[in-house]
């Protein structure tokens, strides 16, 4: 058998299988037939979304601080989530700042627009 041979095998065996679809799968159209078609609704204001976000690095800031108190006063908490929840909340304080300076600079942008 030659390699052109070879390969035609190997492409009639993928489309048999193809050919005969097994149990486990269902097409695409009868999961979710109007999957495509549907738009994401909502999820309330504006500015309930950067409350949460603010709230959410508050959080991770107090969790850090908690963690590095406990590790202080006895050494329970081990060094490598001390080290991870200090990570965490430096990296959300470090995004609220980028979001708030970029709020900040779109601000200024607007306050110069000539009308």
């Amino acid at each position: 058998m030659n390699e052109i041979a070879a390969i035609g095998a190997i492409g009639s065996a993928d489309q048999a299988a193809m050919a005969t679809p097994s149990n486990d799968i269902q097409p695409l159209r009868d999961i979710a037939p109007n999957a495509l078609n549907t738009v994401p609704e909502a999820q309330g204001e504006f500015s309930n979304l950067i409350a949460d976000g603010l709230a959410k690095m508050d959080a991770k800031v107090a969790h850090a601080d908690k963690m590095v108190t406990q590790f202080a006063v006895d050494d329970s908490t081990p060094i490598h989530k001390v080290t991870i929840a200090l990570e965490e909340a430096r990296l959300s304080v470090e995004l609220a700042m980028q979001v708030r300076q970029r709020f900040v600079e779109g601000y200024r942008q607007l306050m110069n627009m000539q009308l």
